[in-house]
């Protein structure tokens, strides 16, 4: 029996993506497929013809699966997860592509160029990238005015992640805490934003993760909760840690005003890669398949020992609409990816939720 058009249109999307379009993009350096990337979704999304055209092949259009997490309802339970749209270029386009919100940035106090190339080195036999982005960004002010010049796409929610810039002036613990401080007062006092991240474990700043230790990331998260904020608050966390020193920053956090986490960044152990894409030398951290496991087990024991005081956000290693429905039983009230999206396709996003509709029929 033939399958429904949308089934047929997924599956030879999903063809075209695996031996057409993958093998000619990975031809090419990462960092220029990224901005092709982001310049044609960029235009894509401008004109109603585009995005009607992406929706046709890439959108969901089963039964509701929206999802309200902290006051905020959700189209899709999947996002892009922060470090892809870091500039906010894409908010129009990827509604279309089944995402119910993006996490744009990290955004920065002051523009930053990020780290010396490369930027971005595949790792395919790992499923994985070397992320050396050094949190390039054009700087929250100039964000902040591309967002509020973009009309905003019905049902969409544009997060925020915000870090401190990646230079030598914001390198102390004071200089540290008043970047994050100005870039959250800023975004707070314009309304830009549906939520707030701190990512406090970007390992490929100047400086590395500062505020990734329990005394440190209490003065963080007072110097924040001083600043009035009417928006649910996230903190992305590092995974590279064991149980004890993870659970040591959520005991903090857990006193303060924040509403979850998002489990979590990328990983430094470099002995998860593949024998043959070892490296005399790394700069960066390892997204994708690496991060998978760890994260999906810091997901469970945070919810074992939290249970619904954190909501928690799973992004790691999402490769395959199993791998997301991983995260949801372990405990995750929604899931990030952008590793599984470059390796697997744009398809992989209506996957997921055509996946997590299932899940919600088998439980009825």
């Amino acid at each position: 029996m033939l399958l429904p058009l949308q089934r047929r249109l997924e599956y030879i999307s999903l063809m075209v993506y695996r031996y057409l379009v993958k093998p000619l993009l990975f031809r090419f350096d990462p960092e220029a497929v990224h901005n092709f990337i982001t310049n044609t979704g960029e235009k894509l999304g401008e004109y109603r013809a585009g995005r009607k055209f992406i929706s046709a092949v890439y959108g969901y259009r089963e039964q509701d699966i929206s999802k309200t997490v902290d006051g905020i309802t959700y189209k899709t339970p999947v996002l892009l997860s922060a470090g892809f749209d870091y500039n906010g270029r894409l908010t129009r386009i990827l509604p279309y592509v089944s995402f119910g919100g993006v996490e744009v940035g990290s955004i920065t106090a002051r523009k930053c160029v990020g780290n010396n190339a490369p930027q971005l080195t595949r790792l395919p036999l790992s499923k994985s990238l070397i992320v050396n982005k050094g949190l390039r960004n054009d700087g929250v002010e100039k964000i902040i005015q591309r967002l509020k010049e973009k009309p905003r796409e019905p049902d969409f929610v544009i997060g925020a992640s915000i870090a401190r810039t990646n230079d030598k002036v914001a390198s102390s613990v004071e200089a540290g805490i008043e970047d994050y401080v100005t870039s959250f007062r800023k975004l707070n006092a314009t309304g830009i934003g549906d939520y707030y991240t701190i990512n406090i474990s970007c390992p490929n700043a100047y400086g590395g993760e500062t505020f990734a230790t329990p005394a440190l990331l209490t003065r963080l998260m007072d110097a924040l909760g001083a600043i009035p904020c009417a928006k649910p608050v996230y903190v992305k966390m590092p995974i590279s840690l064991e149980w004890a020193e993870f659970d040591a920053l959520l005991r903090v956090l857990d006193k303060s005003r924040i509403n979850g986490v998002i489990t979590g960044n990328l990983s430094k152990d470099y002995s998860t890669i593949h024998p043959r894409e070892v490296r005399s030398e790394f700069g960066g951290g390892l997204s994708g398949k690496p991060c998978e496991k760890v994260s999906t087990e810091l997901i469970k024991k945070t919810k074992e020992k939290y249970k619904n005081r954190f909501t928690i956000i799973g992004c790691g290693g999402i490769f395959s609409p199993e791998d997301a429905m991983a995260k949801f039983r372990a405990g995750a009230d929604l899931v990030m990816l952008i590793t599984g999206m470059i390796y697997e396709g744009p398809a992989l996003i209506k996957a997921i939720c055509e996946k997590y509709s299932e899940e919600i029929n088998r439980k009825a």
